[in-house]
């Protein structure tokens, strides 16, 4: 049986903006098995913003756990993040999980992998699944060179430009903001 998975999630702070969004493809193989999957969710009232890419089932299940720890941290994002990525490290089950998330506050952006990594990226940016080298390349040069844009419309012109190139990621896009 195949995986569900591939698709382009993006994050940008900008100018007190923080946007995320992900395009709605999933593919089993090399299938498009569902062209309109919401990857982006709301978390703690839409104070934190988290977007998935990978097996969708395992990328639930993380979602669910770190929502579980957003709550036993009072809503402090990076330490439920690192109390997450310390579990997915050591529980034999979690460790099978093949998904990774990025989750947004009005502060901060980090990359939960399933090495273990909590990842701050630099330049207020950052990208997974596999048409994020495309979006996050994209992403980099609006902020230099079109710093009028809002980071929602970086979002939304980045990920159109992942989908114009990867064949993983389509065109339903969908985005969220904070701030």
């Amino acid at each position: 049986m195949n995986t569900i998975h591939a698709t382009t999630i993006l994050a940008v702070s900008h100018n007190g903006q923080v946007a995320i969004g992900g395009d709605g493809q999933a593919t089993m193989g090399n299938t498009i098995a569902k062209s309109n999957v919401k990857k982006i969710r709301k978390l703690q009232e839409g104070k934190v913003l988290t977007g998935f890419a990978g097996s969708t089932a395992d990328a639930f299940t993380l979602l669910d756990r770190f929502d579980e720890k957003l709550n036993a941290y009072g809503g402090n994002m990076k330490r439920a993040a690192i109390e997450l990525a310390k579990d997915w490290r050591t529980d034999r089950f979690l460790r099978r999980l093949e998904a990774m998330l990025i989750a947004v506050n009005k502060d901060e952006i980090l990359v939960l992998s399933g090495t273990g990594d909590v990842l701050e990226p630099d330049n207020q940016v950052a990208a997974i699944g596999s048409g994020s080298m495309y979006a996050q390349s994209a992403a980099l040069a609006l902020k230099k060179h079109a710093p009028h844009l809002s980071a929602e419309e970086m979002v939304r012109e980045s990920l159109t430009i992942a989908a114009d190139i990867c064949i993983y990621t389509n065109h339903n896009l969908m985005i969220e903001k904070i701030g």
